[in-house]
């Protein structure tokens, strides 16, 4: 028997929604409404002026037919333009997974829209220029 999953809405009708991707984290939260998208109390086209950022950003609801059906309430932090929208990506996903676990998350979870990207920087070695950068060898 399947375990049955619940729909996580608070008192105003919302879901939420965490993700991450390299140093930036962001918060979403959905509800019902036309299809506005609100980020950092900006306009969504505003904030992301990168197209390949706003269809990275827009995936969720793409795949799982839903644009034009929720308003999104996000707030990005740290990192840049680019790993903001990818951790805006997986926070709608997350969030759309808990307004409707059975209707959503199947669609989400084989397209991996659901699993955080686990790659960072790699951190600076002692003895080398960057990380795997070694300085010139000389022979002699």
């Amino acid at each position: 028997m399947p375990p049955v999953r619940v729909s996580r809405i608070d008192e105003r009708g919302r879901a939420f929604g965490r993700g991450g991707r390299k140093t930036a984290t962001a918060r979403v939260w959905i509800q019902p409404g036309f299809g506005n998208i609100v980020v950092n109390r900006k306009d969504f086209v505003e904030y992301f002026i990168r197209l390949s950022d706003r269809e990275h950003l827009m995936e969720p609801l793409v795949v799982t037919r839903t644009c034009g059906s929720f308003d999104l309430h996000v707030v990005v932090e740290g990192g840049g333009l680019t790993g903001q929208a990818g951790a805006a990506r997986l926070a709608l996903a997350n969030a759309l997974n808990a307004y409707n676990p059975d209707k959503y998350r199947p669609v989400l979870k084989r397209l991996g829209l659901l699993t955080r990207d686990a790659r960072i920087v790699e951190r600076k070695t002692v003895g080398h220029v960057k990380a795997r950068k070694s300085p010139q060898w000389v022979r002699r």
